[in-house]
């Protein structure tokens, strides 16, 4: 049985018990103690005291992110009650332009191709990594290392250049296509970023390719944090490879992949580069994102008040996402 103590030579531990210790369950900690011989007054000035440098340490950083983050935020959703063309004066909307974010065909399938490359730059990626840093820390070997920065490449890598090497793979006359002919099934060429049934599919993998590396360094970071004496308590205890990932990986790397999802999520909605850089947004609007949607809006339509109206939308969307997310990922 699974829940039946095993002996380890301390003490006596379940799987249970493992699975307990590898999410990170901690006994509760001592409250802090005032230091022997100091008044009411000096640990409160001393406190005081850390509070202050670590604000003043804190005010740059919060100073330029007001500055430039939340101010324009806070602008761009002035300007989505506005009907405006981004050059003469304003007129009041209300919240007819919201009404155009949810009524618009265009710009409800630009929502919802975002939110269908989660499955793309979320869930494959966190899946694979999930199994490649399962393989890769039980199977150590030398050029580890070397491995994890070859993972870790396409995060680098300027995704403007990304979206034009994988345009050129994807091409007509592409080597993906030159390998299907080569190997026999030159009549499943096609060009593949032009097909309407094969183009969001594409661009997909392509957002796949980017975010796999960063979910496995992340997966193996928490695979090496997890106590190796919970696997061999959990082997003596007969548990298989399947039980050690139920009851012990998996729990250890419940914050792990909870990171991991919250930034490749954010990258799938606010995907801009890889998209333009493709396809813009085409065949038609099968792999429109908002963040093309927005671009095109402001800079080709001068509807600048429907393109805000958009992005607060997204904004409030991922806020709600990444606030859901925030709270699984609470230790327990």
């Amino acid at each position: 049985m699974t829940t039946a103590p095993v002996a380890t030579g301390v003490r006596r531990v379940s799987l249970r018990d493992a699975a307990g210790a590898a999410g990170g369950r901690r006994p509760p900690s001592p409250g802090r103690r005032r230091p022997e011989g100091a008044t009411a007054s000096e640990v409160g000035r001393a406190r005081r005291k850390a509070v202050g440098i670590g604000l003043g340490f804190l005010a740059p950083a919060a100073a330029f992110y007001l500055l430039f983050v939340i101010l324009p935020w806070l602008h761009s959703i002035q300007i989505s009650f506005y009907d405006w063309d981004g050059v003469g004066e304003g007129t009041w909307a209300g919240l007819r332009n919201y009404a155009k974010v949810f009524s618009e065909p265009a710009l409800v399938d630009a929502l919802t191709n975002a939110v269908g490359f989660i499955l793309f730059y979320t869930v494959v990626p966190v899946l694979l990594g999930l199994i490649l840093a399962q393989i890769i820390a039980a199977r150590r070997r030398r050029g580890e290392g070397v491995l994890r920065t070859i993972l870790f490449l396409p995060q680098i890598l300027p995704l403007v250049a990304v979206g034009t090497v994988f345009r050129y793979l994807y091409g007509q006359d592409g080597p993906i296509n030159q390998v299907l002919t080569w190997i026999g099934l030159g009549g499943a060429k096609r060009a593949w970023l032009g097909d309407f049934s094969t183009a969001y599919v594409a661009v997909g993998i392509v957002g796949t390719w980017v975010t796999t590396g960063l979910c496995t360094v992340l997966m193996l970071a928490g695979i090496q944090k997890i106590d190796p004496e919970l696997y061999e308590a959990a082997r003596l205890d007969g548990a298989g490879k399947a039980a050690e990932f139920r009851y012990i990986t998996a729990p250890g790397l419940r914050r792990e992949v909870v990171v991991a999802s919250m930034i490749t999520m954010v990258s799938a909605l606010a995907s801009f580069d890889v998209v333009y850089a493709t396809t813009m947004g085409g065949p038609g609007s099968v792999t429109m994102v908002p963040g093309v949607m927005i671009y095109q809006l402001v800079f080709m339509a001068n509807r600048v008040g429907v393109a805000c109206a958009l992005a607060t939308v997204l904004s409030a969307f991922t806020l709600c996402l990444v606030a859901a997310l925030n709270r699984l990922g609470r230790e327990r």
